[in-house]
C-alpha cells in the first residue's frame, strides 16, 4: 500500500509503516521515489525537497500554516516537544520539515517569525513554495482528503506527520495530535534498531 492510497482515511491515532519507499509518478530526481520540487526555507534559502532535504536522511514532514486555528495549535507544540525529546539528534541525523499550506501569506519572513514564536530549534525547517507544487507534494505523500471540497479547504487539513528513513526506504504516517512520546517512539522505530531509547 502506498501513501497515495491512504489520503483522508487515517484515524487520529493511527500509525502505518511502509517497509519499501513509496512510489510516486513524475519524481524529478533520478533513482528517487520522492519529488524534488523547489521550496524556500524560513531563512530564504532555495532548496529541492528530495535532493536537499530528504536524500539519505531520517525526516519528519508535516503541513501547516501560520494562521491555522484547528490542528496546528496542537500539532506544532507537540512537535516542539518531539524535538526536545530527540535532543541533539535533530539537525544531525533527524530533520523536521513543516511546509505551509498558505504560501501566499506565509513568506519566509513570516515563517521565520512563526518558528521563533513557537520555539522551533535548529534542525527544524519551515518551508514555502508554489501552491501548485506544495499541493502536488502533499498528494504524493498521501496527506490529502479524497473529497476534493474538503481537500481544498486548508482549515480542514489532516494534521498528519509523514516520517521516514530514506536510507533504508522505511516510511510511515502518524497523527500529529498523538502524544509527543508516541510520536518519538514511532520515529525511533523508523530510524532503525540501533537507535537508543530517549527519555520523554
Amino acid at each position: 500500500m502506498t501513501p497515495r492510497k491512504l489520503g483522508g482515511v487515517l484515524s487520529l491515532a493511527s500509525v502505518l509503516v511502509f517497509c519499501v519507499p513509496p512510489t510516486f509518478a513524475g519524481a524529478e530526481s533520478k533513482g528517487s521515489s520522492l519529488p524534488s520540487i523547489v521550496l524556500t526555507t524560513h531563512d530564504n534559502k532555495t532548496v529541492r525537497f528530495y535532493d536537499d532535504l530528504v536524500r539519505g536522511k531520517v525526516v519528519l514532514v508535516n503541513f501547516m500554516f501560520t494562521s491555522c486555528k484547528r490542528f496546528c495549535p496542537v500539532t506544532t507544540p507537540n512537535l516542539v516537544k518531539v524535538q526536545a525529546a530527540l535532543g541533539e539528534r535533530v539537525g544531525r541525523d533527524i530533520f523536521l520539515y513543516s511546509i505551509t499550506l498558505d504560501p501566499a501569506t506565509d513568506t519566509p519572513e513570516v515563517l521565520k517569525n512563526y518558528a521563533q514564536r513557537v520555539g522551533a530549534g535548529p534542525g527544524w525547517t519551515f518551508l514555502t513554495g508554489k501552491a501548485e507544487d506544495i499541493g502536488k507534494l502533499r498528494r504524493r505523500l498521501g496527506v490529502y482528503n479524497r473529497d476534493p471540497i474538503i481537500d481544498a479547504d486548508k482549515t480542514r487539513h489532516s494534521g498528519l506527520v509523514v516520517y521516514g528513513n530514506d536510507a533504508i526506504g522505511r516510511w510511515a504516517l502518524i497523527s500529529g495530535l498523538n502524544k509527543p512520546e508516541a510520536i518519538v517512539k514511532a520515529v525511533l522505530r523508523v530510524v532503525g534498531p540501533e537507535a537508543p531509547s530517549l527519555p520523554i
